[in-house]
């Protein structure tokens, strides 16, 4: 069994033909037709069957799949961390983040580095939940993840500061006058959640948060991306909980922000599945040392 085969499997898998994955992967399809047979024989069935019209996987197929497809990320992987560990000189990294993240810290960061490293292409895989990309990160999609700092991760994990979460409120709103405001007191208020609403002690936060004070919150509005809860919150629909530097640097200038007393925090890393180095671990020091930057000038 050899990389390439598991290559070629994926190619058909993927294009759900024989012809179309020759094409991109320009081979032949009696060369890959034989490196499929080979691979077939190497796990003692079939795991492909071919159809009049395609292909498609037989449960063998299944089974091999996601083992398949984590051992080409994991190649291509450590030869980006090959190429890189001499120093940042070119090639692609690969970053994994939730949406909150990608939104609000990130552009400029990404703006950052582009001047800095020129010769380094980034590449931003978004996900919905932190739960989804500790899972993906772990599956071999990226070279490094930036967001909430996860709660049990083997690999390498770099604090690189925290996060304020905030209500957001539209101009004519009546607690826009002040500067913070304690939950209990929104106990009869609208609000709008958002999917990506992280979990605590296997609760959403906010269900989580209100219950502790005496009180369910009333949902109004349900969306995917915190992004649109935010919009939705700044023409009234109802309050939202957002991280700040998300509101801030997408949506800031149509609503107003207000800090929860007592605030709520949350730590924000950088965390891998192997030791940063060249350009991961460039990257995660720019990472830390803008966060440290906007840490000093909220002060």
């Amino acid at each position: 069994m050899s990389l390439r085969q598991m290559e070629y499997f994926l190619a058909v898998v993927e294009e759900s033909s024989f012809t179309r994955a020759a094409d991109a992967l320009h081979v032949t399809q009696p060369a890959l037709s034989h490196q499929v047979k080979a691979l077939e024989r190497s796990v003692g069935g079939a795991l492909l069957e071919r159809m009049p019209r395609g292909v498609r996987l037989t449960s063998m197929g299944r089974a091999f799949l996601p083992h398949a497809q984590l051992a080409v990320r994991s190649a291509r992987q450590a030869e980006r961390a090959a190429r890189a560990a001499a120093g940042v000189v070119g090639g692609e990294l690969h970053i994994a983040t939730v949406h909150a993240v990608a939104v609000g810290m990130l552009p400029g960061i990404a703006a950052r580095w582009r001047a800095l490293h020129p010769g380094v292409s980034l590449v931003v895989r978004e996900y919905g939940s932190n739960e989804a990309l500790e899972e993906q990160l772990e599956r071999g999609v990226a070279d490094l993840a930036v967001g909430p700092e996860p709660k049990e991760w083997t690999g390498p994990v770099l604090r690189v500061g925290r996060e304020e979460l905030v209500l957001v409120v539209p101009f004519d709103d009546p607690l826009a006058g002040r500067g913070s405001v304690r939950l209990a007191e929104l106990a009869e208020r609208d609000w709008i959640r958002c999917a990506m609403e992280p979990l605590v002690e296997g609760q959403p936060v906010l269900d989580w948060a209100c219950g502790a004070v005496g009180f369910t919150p009333r949902t109004v509005l349900r969306t995917e991306h915190t992004s649109t809860a935010v919009r939705m919150a700044a023409a009234g629909v109802g309050i939202v909980v957002a991280p700040a530097h998300m509101v801030r640097g997408a949506v800031g200038e149509d609503c107003v922000l207000l800090s929860l007393d007592p605030p709520w925090h949350r730590p924000l890393a950088v965390f891998s599945r192997v030791p940063l180095t060249g350009a991961a671990a460039a990257f995660a020091g720019l990472v830390a040392a803008e966060q440290d930057r906007h840490g000093r000038e909220g002060q």
